[in-house]
């Protein structure tokens, strides 16, 4: 028997949320969480403090398996911090999995982190060389132990020093015996925003955790800007040394895939910036079909857009199990197609004898898409017409995204876009273009990173691993998987 995953989309690395001032705080953070579960599905955890007495649970699995009313009852207090968390294969343990908790000699803090450090290996390298002993091996435990090594005792100045010296995308939820901390990288490769409910201030990765306990959205965490909560008062510090004018880096297929459709990200509402993905793309790839079918879930935006904008009708044609989660036991070790096939059912009185345009966020490996084309044409499907909402992914993700090495990417392991198309057996392809994308967002173009399909990185990686093992140790999932220097040829 085989643990397989059941696509091949790529991962977020996690979600966020916290809240403070209020007595149902665990509870609300149980919430918080359940609404960012689409963000990690691996590991969750809450932090309470209760009287400056921090409580930490954290377990393997869902959200709604790892925390009971019996486990919440426990966590006592008026301030929480939640994360849930995807990981890589091999790096998924329970020593892993966040909130932090750590004791250090300025006290108790933990840490919850969404992103990747690029300069990971070689700060840690240094701090093991002068003594310090790592727990995890997440680049998220460099963080404290940097603040640890600053002379301050104010937790705020630690902070800064902290961040100063570090290189990639953050953002971040801490929170100490009296503080609760949000900060966000100055590039502002996450999102982070900021909500109140009554006398509680709280931050999540999105809008979509303060909806569901009633919370009204505030605003961002805006990029190089760290908020500190007590009670319910709030101050916002802006470090020189964070800032970077005009130059910020949003991750723009949190728009394109990761986030919730009814969130607010990056200042502009998901859905409705999906749906302009998707007319956008019937501008570009028009074809002559019967109806439009989107992949569920992500694709539906797109499609309704696609729709719009072509005249041809939208029709579901396949249905997802919401039952099934990310991964499946299978009898045998290689059979995607079982995978693929518990997960999504084809209505065949709908699909046969029609020509389809299937409308999809992106194609990562292909593998996913592959087969559900040929479960397309088994059910009878005339001809199929792929369109996918963004442009080839053609490069890896350094900043907290979980795709593959760059030669397992698809439109990386082809050289033209007949090829693709051949290996997917699609009647035809089309992909959205990066200025038809770009152009689809209300913010200025070049406060947006597009480095997993131009190849343009905005941070730099460590160079020295840059050529040899950079992928294996900052895949997108904040690990350090090697501490060893690679081999020169």
């Amino acid at each position: 028997m085989y643990k397989k995953s059941l696509d091949c989309a790529p991962k977020e690395y996690c979600g966020l949320f916290g809240i403070v001032n209020n007595r149902h705080a665990s509870w609300l953070t149980y919430l918080g969480l359940y609404a960012l579960q689409h963000r990690g599905q691996e590991a969750c955890g809450i932090v309470s403090c209760n009287n400056g007495v921090l409580s930490l649970h954290k377990e393997m699995g869902l959200v709604s398996d790892v925390f009971s009313e019996q486990v919440l009852n426990k966590l006592k207090g008026t301030m929480s911090v939640g994360h849930v968390r995807y990981s890589t294969t091999g790096s998924s343990v329970l020593k892993n999995s966040q909130p932090l908790l750590i004791d250090y000699a300025k006290g108790s803090i933990c840490i919850a982190h969404n992103g990747n450090l690029v300069n990971s290996l070689q700060l840690r390298q240094s701090l093991e060389r002068t003594g310090s002993i790592f727990q995890t091996t997440t680049d998220s435990e460099i963080i404290i132990h940097l603040m640890a090594r600053n002379k301050s005792r104010d937790l705020g100045a630690s902070l800064i020093y902290a961040l100063k010296r570090i290189k990639g995308a953050y953002s971040l939820i801490m929170m100490d015996k009296s503080t609760m901390i949000g900060a966000r990288d100055p590039y502002g490769f996450r999102p982070l925003v900021l909500g109140k409910l009554k006398n509680s201030w709280c931050l999540a990765s999105e809008t979509c955790a303060l909806d569901l306990i009633g919370a009204k959205y505030i605003r961002e965490v805006e990029p190089g800007e760290i908020v500190f909560i007590k009670n319910d008062s709030i101050k916002s510090v802006r470090p020189k040394e964070l800032q970077h004018k005009n130059k910020f880096s949003f991750c723009t297929f949190e728009h394109v895939y990761f986030s919730r459709p009814d969130s607010i990200v990056f200042g502009e509402t998901v859905h409705a910036v999906r749906r302009r993905l998707g007319e956008q793309l019937a501008r570009e790839h028009p074809v002559d079909a019967d109806f439009v079918v989107p992949v569920p879930d992500s694709g539906y935006s797109a499609a309704l857009g696609y729709a719009a904008e072509s005249g041809i009708p939208l029709e579901m044609g396949i249905i997802r199990n919401h039952y099934v989660g990310r991964t499946f036991i299978q009898p045998v070790q290689d059979s995607r197609d079982l995978g693929v096939r518990v997960k999504f059912n084809l209505l065949r009185d709908i699909l046969k004898g029609k020509r389809i345009i299937v409308v999809d966020d992106s194609i990562v490996r292909g593998t996913t898409s592959k087969i559900r084309v040929r479960n397309l044409r088994r059910a009878g499907a005339r001809e199929v017409h792929l369109r996918i909402s963004c442009p080839p992914h053609r490069f890896p993700c350094f900043y907290g995204i979980d795709f593959h090495r760059s030669n397992e990417l698809i439109a990386n392991k082809y050289d033209s876009l007949e090829q693709i198309r051949k290996y997917l057996e699609v009647d035809t392809l089309g992909y959205l273009s990066l200025d038809g994308m770009l152009n689809c967002l209300k913010s200025a173009r070049n406060f947006y990173c597009t480095a997993c399909w131009s190849g343009k990185y905005p941070i730099i990686a460590e160079k020295r691993y840059s050529k040899f093992s950079l992928e294996e140790h900052c895949c997108g999932q904040g690990e350090i998987l090697s501490h060893k220097k690679p081999r020169r040829k």
